[in-house]
């Protein structure tokens, strides 16, 4: 499964690494372009290409949302789930985190504590 909410120049080359029979999630455009693949790759790799409208799912299926979330969170909470914490944060270091996000180094999750 591949997850895609950024878009733009390296959305035919996620796809084009894709295993067989893989899903392609697309969630968003963050990189402001439409990515255009080639309709034979999902094809040859007998992938689908699927759309995710999460914030219309949630408004339209609360109850199924709440459900998924709860699952998430259980998940998680079993360790069956492991973000990957790049680095923590207190709230009078926020600038530096910001710096790392803008300057492209943060790989995983960045927390800010306020305590």
């Amino acid at each position: 499964v591949i997850y895609d909410p950024v878009g733009g120049t390296y959305s035919e080359a996620a796809f084009r690494g894709i295993a067989r029979n893989g899903r392609y999630l697309v969630v968003g455009f963050a990189a402001g372009d439409i990515p255009k693949i080639p309709l034979n790759l999902p094809l040859l790799k007998e992938a689908a290409i699927v759309g995710v409208f999460w914030g219309a799912f949630a408004m339209k299926n609360t109850k199924a949302n709440m459900d998924n979330t709860m699952t998430l969170m259980k998940w998680h909470a079993e360790g069956k789930l492991k973000p990957h914490i790049h680095a923590i944060y207190n709230l009078e270091d926020t600038s530096k985190a910001l710096e790392e996000m803008t300057n492209r180094k943060v790989r995983g999750k960045l927390i800010v504590k306020v305590d």
